[in-house]
């Protein structure tokens, strides 16, 4: 049935994740703010993944405080997140009550929708964050939107995924998003996966997809989700759009304009935001952050099934081992070492356990030789249940009579945010409830920015105040 079509654009948040490791920052997206207020896009994301690291670590920016002063800005639109389930903004798991308090002060500070996920599709690490969208976004105070992360393997089959959206819309999901993360999702692929969706979920149940355009099909992707009854569709205005990042918005807009599908939004009001941006991607890559590369094709993708951040990471190890001309093999072997781990998608952070494990198998000659904690982890279940069972055989290797565990990881976990606050008032550094979040997501980050703006507010010398190097 033609509809009209939403339009979630990443341009403050994963666009320039995706092309400029997350360097952007609020001064150069305060003077457009208010005008993509008045675009009418069904949300903005601006918040959550790799944006939280970035602020504190290397542009002395509170996350926090971004998110109030987009909100200030942002009056009519939505701000969307990304939330990591069980390891929130950080790369562990972390207790429920912290999970709870971060859900809560999001969605207080101004958080509209926000997306979780689990890198391994194991619907009990994003249980707690989802029952505490619920509880603080009601109302329709937020939006909880659960997502597939989209992967191919034997056992991730159309009825696995549907299955799966069904098990998250029975959670409480109001939205359940595909996240196509490494743009492995083909077109015809997602109109028969959207299709099924459409199929097996209530009809009040929004279907939202997120894809990348790092193979070059992501247009196409878009398009035919689009035309077998997708809700939403992720896309980034062009300066920060292609490539590594999601599809450019303005072909969509105009491809749709005058359609049955037509998305509403004015594309006269997209092209002055487009050439702010456009300044903005001139100043990132002159900066040094944004690199030129990201932007183009890369069927690797699509032949290794290996994401372009992982392929970058595969390369650089081997260029620190001095085996750069071991690529080929270790590619080859990435989906070896995945096979043996029970098939996880290849996301953040099963792809870096994973890929460097294929590292060492291949540097070290014998696979398994040498083995990381986060790959004795995974086989151990401590990340979560993996889609198929692990290789009986290397997990002995792997394990060697370590104990497996099949309960929720975080089941293990005590309560840890007073502990965490104490040691943040002791310290010197609280100022808000925001501060024990941000500490216990990165500590050593988030203790230097601290300092900083310790010294900044205390107006203690420039430089002083610059390097962070403050005494306490």
């Amino acid at each position: 049935m033609a509809k009209k079509i939403m339009i979630m654009d990443t341009i403050l948040r994963d666009a320039h994740q995706s092309h400029a490791a997350t360097r952007m920052r609020m001064e150069q997206m305060i003077p457009v703010l208010e005008q993509l207020d008045e675009v009418g896009y069904y949300s903005l994301e601006g918040w959550g993944g790799a944006t939280f690291d970035s602020c504190m670590r290397y542009l002395n920016e509170d996350p926090w405080e971004r998110l109030r002063t987009l909100r200030k800005y942002l009056k009519k639109t939505p701000i969307q997140m990304l939330l990591r389930g069980q390891n929130l903004l950080g790369y562990r798991n972390y207790a429920d009550d912290l999970v709870e308090k971060v859900v809560e002060k999001s969605i207080e500070n101004g958080i509209g929708v926000v997306r979780v996920f689990d890198a391994l599709n194991d619907p009990r690490n994003i249980e707690s964050s989802m029952k505490a969208i619920k509880k603080y976004g009601a109302g329709g105070k937020c939006v909880c939107e659960a997502a597939i992360s989209y992967t191919t393997s034997p056992v991730h089959t159309l009825e696995y995924f549907v299955k799966l959206a069904k098990t998250y819309e029975n959670m409480g999901a109001d939205n359940i998003c595909i996240k196509d993360m490494a743009n492995l999702l083909l077109p015809f692929d997602a109109y028969k996966l959207v299709s099924a969706l459409k199929d097996e979920l209530k009809p009040e149940t929004k279907i939202h997809l997120h894809t990348h355009n790092t193979t070059g099909t992501g247009d196409m992707v878009n398009l035919m989700a689009i035309q077998a009854g997708v809700d939403i569709v992720d896309t980034a205005l062009s300066p920060l759009g292609n490539g590594t990042s999601q599809p450019a918005t303005e072909p969509l807009v105009a491809t749709l304009q005058g359609t049955e599908y037509d998305t509403g939004i004015d594309l006269n009001k997209l092209i002055p935001i487009a050439a702010h941006f456009k300044k903005v991607a001139a100043e990132l890559e002159k900066e040094g952050s944004l690199n030129p590369k990201v932007r183009q094709i890369d069927v690797n993708t699509l032949i290794y099934q290996v994401p372009g951040g992982m392929l970058s990471n595969l390369m650089n190890q081997l260029k620190k081992a001095g085996k750069e001309e071991k690529l080929p093999e270790v590619l080859a072997e990435v989906p070896n070492v995945r096979a043996d781990c029970g098939y996880p998608p290849l996301v953040t952070p099963s792809s870096q356990i994973v890929g460097t494990q294929a590292v060492m198998n291949v540097v070290m000659g014998e696979r398994y030789k040498m083995v990381t904690k986060e790959t004795r982890d995974l086989f151990a279940g401590k990340y979560g249940q993996l889609p198929m069972p692990v290789n009986e055989e290397i997990a002995e290797k792997v394990l060697k009579g370590e104990k497996r565990i099949t309960y929720r990881p975080a089941d293990d976990l005590e309560p840890e945010y007073e502990k965490l606050k104490a040691e943040v008032v002791a310290k010197g550094y609280y100022t808000q409830e925001e501060d024990v979040l941000s500490y216990a997501s990165f500590p050593e980050v988030a203790e230097n920015f601290f300092k900083w703006r310790k010294a900044k507010n205390e107006g203690v010398d420039a430089d002083m105040a610059k390097t962070g190097i403050y005494p306490v």
